[in-house]
């Protein structure tokens, strides 16, 4: 009798814990782990050379203006969710640095749910011109350019002509991704460097 009664005790708490084990967790600032952000890849989709012209000239067709050849950039993020429950990305931005020089910050404003123990992947676009990047390197990261012993169209020659084969290092600063989950909320730090 003893010894049926502690045998369904036993097979009584296996039950309890094997039920146990399949019940979510509840999301807790406690147990709220840090999603990892890692950059998979960045491409150029589209590419129309390098080249910049100034409002003097006499266009073919329309009026004239400066005009500049645009770099469109797209990053490839792999997000990891290492929680036991789902979720929510709910803000992504970072800034855009070409040899560890600034010349662009971008947003991506789409929601995404983030399964548990899973890898979401978000591309974020970044398009800029010749023309904004040099007033960047004229203006705000003029002294990083006289650093460098060059021209800001030395570098935009440079750039424009080195990022379609990945010769030019490209960074990823000041990255801020949040996440949401059941009323948490972390806001997770990133950056990263491509090619690695």
């Amino acid at each position: 009798m003893k010894r049926t009664l502690m045998i369904a005790c036993i097979l009584g708490i296996g039950l309890l814990l094997v039920s146990c084990t399949g019940m979510p967790t509840k999301p807790t600032e406690a147990n709220f782990k840090s999603p990892i952000i890692a950059l998979e890849s960045v491409q150029v989709t589209q590419y129309s050379g390098y080249w910049y012209y100034g409002g003097n000239i006499t266009p073919t067709q329309g009026k004239a203006g400066a005009n500049s050849a645009m770099l469109p950039l797209a990053f490839l993020f792999n997000i990891t969710n290492p929680n036991d429950y789902t979720v929510k990305l709910d803000g992504f931005g970072f800034t855009v640095a070409f040899e560890d020089i600034e010349v662009n910050m971008v947003n991506a404003f789409e929601t995404q749910w983030i399964p548990a123990g899973k890898t979401n992947q978000l591309t974020v676009m970044c398009i800029g011109d010749v023309q904004q990047v040099l007033l960047t390197l004229l203006v705000p990261s003029h002294e990083q350019v006289k650093a460098k012993k060059t021209t800001a169209w030395d570098l935009l020659e440079k750039w424009w002509t080195g990022i379609p084969n990945m010769t030019v290092p490209i960074q990823v600063k000041k990255g801020a991704a949040t996440f949401t989950a059941n009323g948490v909320q972390k806001i997770i730090p990133f950056t990263a460097k491509y090619p690695q």
